[in-house]
């Protein structure tokens, strides 16, 4: 009995502490992407995560993602790069400073301990609907998501260059903890 009890009281914690949401936060998270510039991969990422972040394997239904990166973050190790990035042609930071995803749901996929979201990505102003395999791994109260897509820039007004390849991959290893 003592047996039950101790097992219902850790299945009700585990509810109410994740039922509460939870927040991204930079640290233990990185944001990244890779795209080819004149043939050559480019790597960069963002900080400034915000947002909420309701997850429960239990309840998929109710598990909703709403979270944002600070554009203005965006590093590519360059500099006079980044600079550019900032500019009006690329993320236009003045004017549209955060990357946002929001989930429209959550379902399990058929391969144990990952799941896929689908939900819409926007940048500058530009929304687009997308969907992902992710993991989701507990972790100190919160939990560490990891996914990837690809999408293609010409879709959200990002850049005029022809020497960047229409598609990149954005990587997401985003830590969430108990607010």
């Amino acid at each position: 009995m003592k047996h039950i009890a101790l097992f219902l009281l850790i299945q009700c914690s585990g509810i109410i502490l994740f039922s509460q949401g939870l927040t991204p936060t930079d640290d233990g998270s990185k944001v990244s992407f890779k795209i080819k510039n004149f043939g050559f991969n480019v790597e960069g990422s963002f900080k400034g995560l915000r947002g909420t972040v309701r997850f429960d394997p239990n309840d998929l239904a109710g598990s909703s993602f709403d979270v944002s990166v600070d554009a203005a973050t965006v590093n590519t190790d360059n500099d006079m790069r980044d600079s550019h990035l900032k500019n009006e042609t690329y993320f236009d930071v003045s004017k549209y400073p955060r990357i946002r995803l929001v989930s429209t749901k959550v379902v399990a996929s058929n391969k144990g301990g990952t799941y896929i979201l689908y939900g819409k990505l926007t940048i500058k102003d530009k929304t687009q609907d997308l969907s992902f395999p992710f993991a989701a791994t507990a972790s100190n109260g919160g939990y560490l998501f990891a996914g990837e897509f690809k999408i293609n820039r010409k879709d959200f007004g990002v850049g005029g260059s022809s020497t960047i390849s229409d598609n990149l991959t954005v990587s997401l290893s985003v830590m969430a903890r108990q607010k």
